[in-house]
């Protein structure tokens, strides 16, 4: 299952990200979105867990708790939307 977590604490890195979703069970993949730019966290990121129950458990567990002063919030991701181009002349 991939999860969407935002409102992260723009000090928060991919392993710290897997880590906190550890505790629940086995992590796949865990990526904080950042400014292609900058290189600054975006304060979002994705969590893959290949087993559902314990994505559920990490779900139910990490939503709406407070990591590194802000307060977290964890949903399941909604696939990617193509994209409307519409700045084309």
């Amino acid at each position: 299952m991939n999860m969407y977590v935002s409102n992260l604490s723009f000090n928060t890195n991919d392993e710290t990200l897997k880590q906190l979703f550890e505790k629940f069970g086995a992590v796949s993949s865990a990526k904080v979105i950042t400014d292609r730019e900058t290189g600054r966290s975006r304060g979002f990121g994705f969590v893959e867990m290949a087993n559902d129950t314990e994505a559920n458990a990490a779900m139910s567990g990490l939503n709406n708790t407070e990591v590194e002063g802000r307060t977290m919030s964890v949903s399941v991701a909604r696939e990617k939307q193509p994209r409307n181009d519409s700045r084309r002349w």
